[in-house]
């Protein structure tokens, strides 16, 4: 099977691959939109999970992962529930993690066992052990394969880092035992810049944030009238948005009109919402003369903009609404 995608180039992927991207549970993540809630309130903030899932595992063997590796690249977000992370705050999960929780069973209860099997592989000894697969996950304020796409995607897609500045970047990144890191100081400190332009700008954008809490409160209400269950969530955004809108339900319709056409700003004195989302730090290694060094370690730079992300993330965004103009239902 030949892929090309926007940022890594064109890769020709083993077969077992192809058949899992063809696999129902992933050919899910089409319908489930990485932002939760952005494309409601900016039809351009489209990306999904399977654009994100890809591009993981086409980063993975761009690196030099093994098969393995590639396969839990792919899958690693097939327990994404509608609307990403908007749902761990319908249920009241924290640490964002709710797709997590519920990994195994969503595994379990797919094809993708079968078609593992058929390929010789077992799907337990990949897919539940993340520790393994160090160029895939690590904990912040590590890189990793699934922390740079994400970044990388969103911001070019969004027209915030450009294909030159990407490319630059890739041709940086290495790995050394095993561990992601970066050769340059300069091109440490362009991750870190653009990092933050995805989880400061992007994901505490004023109208972003209104999506959030917006949707957030719907699904709430859905779940409290009986409308939705918490398995719905295991449907696309656009089921689970029909199963609302079908209801019928004056106070719920009311709401999803007010994710058209909405005016919000930022304003810490006259507010209507305060938010605050997890703490996201990045501190990428530097490869200097064979050593690994979190560049914040040799960057004032990089110092700065940890700080300043940690008190923006820290203290949260008001949000006013100045108008909601639409009447038409999402």
């Amino acid at each position: 099977m030949k892929l090309n995608d926007e940022l890594y180039g064109e890769f020709v992927v083993e077969e077992v691959l192809e058949k899992l991207i063809y696999s129902k549970a992933v050919q899910r993540l089409k319908g489930i939109h990485q932002g939760g809630a952005s494309y409601l309130v900016n039809e351009r903030w489209n990306l999904t999970r399977y654009e994100h899932s890809i591009g993981v595992m086409l980063l993975i063997k761009k690196l030099g992962g093994r098969i393995e590796e590639q396969i839990a690249g792919l899958l690693h977000d097939v327990s994404h529930t509608a609307f990403s992370h908007v749902v761990d705050d319908v249920l009241n999960y924290k640490n964002e993690d709710y797709h997590e929780f519920i990994f195994k069973e969503v595994i379990t209860k797919s094809d993708i066992p079968d078609i593992l099997k058929d390929y010789g592989y077992n799907y337990k000894d990949i897919l539940f052990d993340d520790s393994q697969w160090t160029i895939l996950e690590q904990p912040l304020p590590a890189l990793c394969a699934d922390r740079i796409d994400y970044t990388l995607r969103d911001m070019y897609s969004y027209g915030k880092i450009s294909m030159e500045e990407v490319s630059t970047f890739l041709q940086n990144l290495k790995v050394v035992n095993g561990r992601l890191c970066i050769r340059k100081v300069e091109a440490a400190e362009w991750f870190v810049a653009a990092y933050y332009k995805e989880v400061i700008d992007f994901f505490l954008h004023p109208l972003n944030v209104y999506g959030y809490f917006k949707l957030a409160q719907i699904l709430r209400k859905g779940i409290g009238k009986g409308i939705i269950t918490k398995h719905h969530f295991l449907k696309e955004d656009k089921q689970v948005i029909a199963e609302l809108r079908d209801s019928e339900d004056e106070e719920i319709i009311c709401l999803l009109k007010e994710l058209k056409d909405v005016q919000v700003e930022e304003n810490k004195t006259d507010y209507q919402i305060h938010m605050k989302k997890k703490v996201r730090l990045i501190d990428p290694d530097v490869a200097l003369e064979e050593k690994l060094i979190p560049v914040s370690r040799i960057s004032d730079k990089v110092k700065t903009m940890n700080d300043q992300a940690y008190e923006k993330a820290s203290k949260g965004i008001y949000i006013k609404v100045n108008e909601v103009n639409n009447n038409e239902i999402i």
